[in-house]
């Protein structure tokens, strides 16, 4: 299986429109928790007016809306970097949405040098995200920025 070559075939049929964008970052978060082990929560938050407003996941229920000040999602919007926490607990700025979550992972989605959402993954393991991984979902995330947005 080629990883990118699948997601970019998924995400081909997006068609510009608001409700194509939607149904293409869904199938992202299937195709995504798909291939990953161990996670507990994987969706995406996108950016509205100065808040990551909850998009498209698969997990418990989520915080819906997220100023840019707190947690890992708002660290990594405003930092335009890639965050990976191995022990959420130890995380000072962590929002605790999920108690059982020990690690997380989150990663800026970039188009037009602006940050328009993030990927946010959690994982009940602590430790769980290596640095192998974490490439091929940054590279992964640059192809939903190249066709999404």
């Amino acid at each position: 299986m080629n990883t990118k070559q699948d997601l970019e075939a998924l995400l081909e049929s997006f068609d510009g429109s608001i409700e194509s964008r939607y149904c293409s970052l869904a199938n992202t978060v299937a195709f995504l928790k798909g291939i990953l082990k161990e996670l507990s929560w994987i969706g995406f938050y996108l950016k509205k007016d100065s808040f990551l407003i909850l998009g498209p996941f698969q997990g418990k229920i989520a915080c819906e809306k997220i100023p840019f000040t707190r947690g890992v999602c708002g660290d990594s919007y405003t930092k335009k970097e890639t965050i990976n926490v191995d022990n959420v607990n130890l995380y000072e700025n962590h929002i605790a949405c999920d108690s059982e979550s020990c690690s997380e992972l989150v990663i800026p989605i970039k188009s037009k040098s602006r940050v328009v959402g993030v990927l946010d993954i959690d994982s009940k393991s602590f430790s769980r995200f290596k640095d192998d991984e974490i490439i091929l979902l940054e590279e992964l995330v640059d192809i939903v920025a190249k066709k999404l947005f």
